[in-house]
């Protein structure tokens, strides 16, 4: 994911301002127009987000008393009085990221407390690598917190693939020791939770997808809509991959008996901010009705002269015994923010339950 340069704006001279007085007003000993001047030096414009959480958890480290476990009750102290505050209290979980590995009672006590201000989902992550069998233990303890940000940290803080967060290779190979975590937050009665839950399985399902199978079969509750919204979305990345076991717990057979015709992508040259018009058409061979999920990958052409495929979500439709149906869509190659783009052919494909079909091609000019 690429950083958003407003989510970087958020650390300002304002908010980190505002962090400064709030430390002040419960250690009067903080200095802190040396702490600003320390945060904002020459390097600040061009610090990316992460970059500048670091370089604010730096200064501040090199301020507060010594001692680790003083600091930390100074910033506990100083949060509640940061109200106007959202995303910038991140500095704080990330305090002990830097700071408290090798204390990993008072660090967890202090992850408890922060993430109920702001999520410690990245914090967490080296005292998994460093304490597996005893952060996991405390996390599953966690499932039945009051607090929704604690339960939460439960199951996104495990997540073997967070994206931006340290990756839990350990976790990645064996997700064992996360399952019981998930298994207890699955009816969790918040949303944010049932959906980090979902999250975790996704990860999980790119490197054990007949695992994910199995436990979301054995989740099924027909007629619980949300564990339904839950199971679809912790799919997503085995339903785009066609993976015949999730296509199946959805109601979508990976072998549809359908045809699919007349493909066409118009027009066939275009330049960089155009878009082209791609359609094709569906026709039922089958004496049942199916349930379709239609989709379309776009092989775009990257640096090396090799495509590479990114599947796009287009509907769900039920087709009747000998129907014939026509999708269309438009396509916008336009620069954004998280994709380059390259001149060259870039190729549609329409993908049905998974299943692949012919491709059409259209030449991308990009002027020099």
């Amino acid at each position: 994911m690429k950083e958003s340069t407003a989510l970087k704006d958020m650390f300002s001279r304002e908010s980190v301002g505002a962090l400064a007085r709030a430390i002040a007003a419960v250690y009067s000993d903080f200095p802190t127009n040396l702490f600003l001047q320390g945060v904002f030096d020459s390097s600040w414009e061009d610090l990316k987000l992460k970059q500048r959480v670091r370089q604010i958890t730096l200064n501040m480290g090199e301020l507060l008393p010594g001692d680790y476990h003083s600091t930390l009750k100074i910033l506990g102290d100083a949060l509640p009085l940061l109200l106007e505050q959202g995303f910038e209290k991140m500095v704080f979980p990330d305090f002990i990221e830097v700071n408290g590995l090798e204390d990993w009672k008072t660090s967890l006590q202090y992850l408890e407390l922060f993430t109920q201000h702001i999520s410690a989902e990245f914090a967490i992550r080296p005292f998994i690598v460093r304490y597996p069998e005893k952060t996991i233990q405390r996390m599953l303890s966690w499932t039945d917190h009051p607090h929704p940000g604690v339960r939460r940290l439960a199951s996104e803080g495990s997540r073997p693939r967070l994206p931006w967060g340290l990756r839990l290779q350990d976790l990645v190979v064996d997700p064992s020791s996360i399952l019981p975590i998930l298994e207890r937050l699955k009816a969790d009665p918040r949303e944010e939770i049932r959906r980090s839950v979902a999250n975790n399985l996704n990860d999980i399902s790119k490197d054990h997808p007949d695992l994910v199978v199995d436990i979301l079969t054995h989740w099924q509750s027909p007629g619980d809509i949300e564990r339904k919204r839950l199971i679809k979305h912790a799919l997503r990345t085995l339903l785009k991959a066609g993976h015949p076991g999730a296509l199946s717990l959805l109601g979508f057979s990976s072998t549809p008996k359908i045809k699919v015709e007349n493909i066409s992508l118009e027009p066939g040259k275009i330049q960089l901010g155009e878009e082209v018009i791609f359609s094709f058409e569906i026709q039922s061979t089958s004496d049942q009705e199916e349930l379709l999920m239609i989709d379309y990958l776009v092989h775009f052409m990257k640096k090396n002269g090799v495509q590479s495929p990114k599947v796009f979500k287009l509907t769900h439709k039920t087709i009747k015994p000998g129907q014939r149906i026509k999708i269309t869509r438009k396509h916008g190659i336009k620069p954004i923010s998280t994709r380059k783009y390259y001149p060259g052919v870039q190729s549609f494909q329409p993908q049905v339950n998974g299943q692949v079909f012919d491709k059409v091609a259209v030449e991308l000019i990009i002027p020099k």
